[in-house]
């Protein structure tokens, strides 16, 4: 690896848990495809943002969310 990209890994947080994802492909049946692996992980990912989102106060209240998206509601 350079120093470049462990640099950049260092300063990134939206990295997930190495504790988190090894529970949930512990959980996972014995066989599985690497499209399930890769579909557990991204969906763990958005779980990790979207807590990281309301922990600091990024959400809508449902009436400003049906505000938001009135059109596509309809």
């Amino acid at each position: 690896m350079t120093q470049r990209y462990l640099w950049t890994m260092a300063k990134r947080t939206d990295l997930l848990d190495k504790k988190t994802v090894l529970k949930s492909i512990r959980s996972m049946p014995d066989k599985f495809s690497v499209d399930d692996v890769v579909d557990r992980m991204i969906i763990l990912e958005k779980i990790e943002r979207a807590i990281a989102d309301s922990e600091a106060g990024r959400t809508y209240t449902l009436a400003e969310a049906k505000k938001r998206h009135a059109k596509w509601l309809k």
